[in-house]
């Protein structure tokens, strides 16, 4: 890890549709973890807890052709009780799946437009992502304590 802050210039557009998304769903009393790892080799683009233990996955889709190369979000399901796709407004919303989940997002702030239905992770996956949330969390946080820090 660098000591050197990410130069602003190289965010791509669906990281700033995690940040409006993020904000919008701390206005709802959730904690976000953008680029989330549940396990090795799936990265989340949001993974949202809310007050009440409740998982979202969010993931950010800036165009078209980003949605439709990305042939693993099926694998996703499984790590949260609610999947939502976020997209700006000028994506073709006719594309995303039913029976999941909509915000239309910017950089500054989101919209839910579709909730998608709640199927509730099993205990034992349940304990084990909140789990993994809170350490990678923590790591975050002490990287930035200490960026000299080897994760």
């Amino acid at each position: 890890m660098s000591d050197l802050a990410p130069n602003p210039m190289d965010v791509r557009p669906g990281q700033l549709l995690a940040r409006g998304v993020c904000r919008h769903l701390r206005g709802h009393d959730f904690v976000t973890l953008e680029e989330f790892t549940p396990e090795r080799g799936k990265r989340l683009d949001v993974m949202a807890m809310g007050p009440k233990g409740e998982l979202w996955v969010i993931e950010c889709k800036s165009c078209r052709a980003d949605f439709t190369s990305d042939g693993k979000w099926e694998g996703y399901l499984e790590w949260g009780d609610r999947y939502f796709w976020a997209v700006d407004e000028a994506f073709p919303t006719d594309l995303l799946p039913e029976g999941t989940g909509l915000i239309i997002a910017d950089a500054y702030d989101a919209e839910i437009l579709r909730m998608p239905p709640e199927v509730k992770l099993p205990p034992a996956r349940r304990k084990a992502v909140t789990q993994r949330f809170a350490r990678h969390a923590a790591l975050r946080l002490q990287s930035l304590r200490d960026p000299g820090l080897i994760l």
